[in-house]
């Protein structure tokens, strides 16, 4: 797949230089770019990290410690991600220096996995702000020349430029914060992250990104993140099998997660087109879906915390089922909300959804009665009975219109 550029064509290969004036958020046929795919690649390898790490902390019994570093690892990881992604819907020129800026930006996020271990381990997260520092000092550069080439929009981008320097300092301060300041100004520079989107996009003319590119590559990263739950939970069932045979909660446990897997992916890319309106509801949407990819991967850490803890690891089969429900109950709520706010037709009536993530909590506290294999199957099937709802109520909206 490929994109034209700021007049809508590409040539044999990139340019050295073109003029970084926008590309049009009206461009027919926009679609994501190799480099961005490549992009995308490069954070699985993080995500990946991030999951692997929480599921170790769950079977070991270190939940507590084990989510509060997921969270703030994956913070960096899907921060990064996301404030390429609009930028590139707005300005992608795909010439050399974009290219060489943008592919400093995957370094950073390889540097950033490799210090995860650590970060979960010691909690020192000296290799993982080093990697984020890098990938968005490269962030800035490309939005001082946008700045410098795209004078129409100059104070937008210097906006974003000031900003993300200022927070970025922030984060390399932190390095010698100690005890209780850790956690404040971890909270801190969170939300100054977040809110410099809001103030560099309402202090002059708004970034003109492409409604439908931006549907896409979320769309992209989720199918991403699902699939990582897919290897995840095979790579557990196969160390399963080879220490201890196929059980028959391991069947059933492999079983409930695929029916996860399906149903969300299913309830997700159901729809017409996103439709982002505002800069307010852009910003909900972009910004819920931190809840959503963080969710999902957990889900896959969830799962293959099910498949130890049902050979007398330290973590309970209360708690396993927790850990594979809490997420998939996120997630089907998140994504319930997520295609309200995005006006696209696909959760007629959203009391399914909240039956359905009220009911897999539930399940997920059953494992001491029914049996942890029985309990993931029955989420499984709970959350595709919701899917099965609204199909429904879909297919008779679509009769009355006909």
């Amino acid at each position: 797949m490929s994109a034209g550029g700021p007049e809508g064509t590409r040539g044999s290969g990139p340019p050295l230089r073109r003029a970084m004036r926008g590309r049009d958020p009206a461009e027919e046929h926009r679609a994501s770019t190799p480099l961005e795919l490549l992009f995308d690649l490069t954070f699985v390898v993080a995500v990946s990290q991030a999951a692997g790490r929480l599921h170790h902390a769950l079977a070991e019994g270190h939940p507590g410690t084990g989510l509060a570093g997921y969270a703030a690892v994956f913070f960096a990881i899907w921060w990064a991600w996301m404030n390429f992604t609009w930028f590139a819907s707005a300005y992608d020129t795909d010439d050399v220096l974009y290219r060489t800026l943008t592919l400093v930006q995957m370094a950073g996020v390889l540097v950033l996995a490799s210090g995860v271990p650590a970060a979960f381990r010691d909690g020192d997260f000296t290799v993982v702000v080093a990697g984020y520092v890098l990938m968005r000092l490269a962030l800035i550069t490309q939005w001082l020349r946008a700045a410098a080439e795209h004078r129409e929009r100059r104070g937008t981008a210097l906006r974003y430029a000031a900003g993300i320097a200022v927070v970025q300092g922030g984060w390399i301060a932190r390095e010698w914060a100690a005890g209780t300041w850790l956690p404040v100004t971890f909270v801190l520079l969170v939300a100054a992250e977040l809110a410099v989107p809001a103030w560099a996009e309402a202090g002059g003319r708004a970034t003109g990104w492409h409604p439908q590119h931006i549907a896409e590559r979320y769309g992209l990263f989720t199918i991403i993140v699902l699939g990582e739950v897919i290897l995840a939970s095979l790579t557990a069932v196969q160390a399963a099998v080879t220490a201890h045979g196929l059980t028959a909660s391991v069947l059933l446990i492999a079983v409930g997660g695929l029916l996860l897997v399906f149903s969300l992916w299913w309830i997700y890319f159901t729809g017409d087109d996103v439709t982002l309106t505002t800069l307010r509801t852009a910003l909900t949407w972009g910004y819920g879906h931190y809840v959503g990819f963080a969710a999902v991967a957990a889900l896959g850490a969830g799962l293959e915390a099910a498949l130890a803890a049902e050979h007398h690891a330290p973590l309970s089969p209360r708690a396993a089922g927790l850990a594979v429900a809490v997420p998939a109950a996120g997630v089907l709520l998140l994504f319930g909300f997520l295609h309200r706010l995005a006006r696209t037709g696909a959760v007629r009536h959203p009391l399914p959804v909240v039956v359905g993530a009220a009911i897999v909590p539930a399940l997920g506290c059953a494992p001491p009665l029914i049996g942890l294999g029985p309990a993931v199957l029955a989420m499984g099937l709970t959350v595709a009975a919701v899917l099965a709802a609204d199909v429904a109520a879909l297919h008779r909206a679509a009769v009355r219109t006909a």
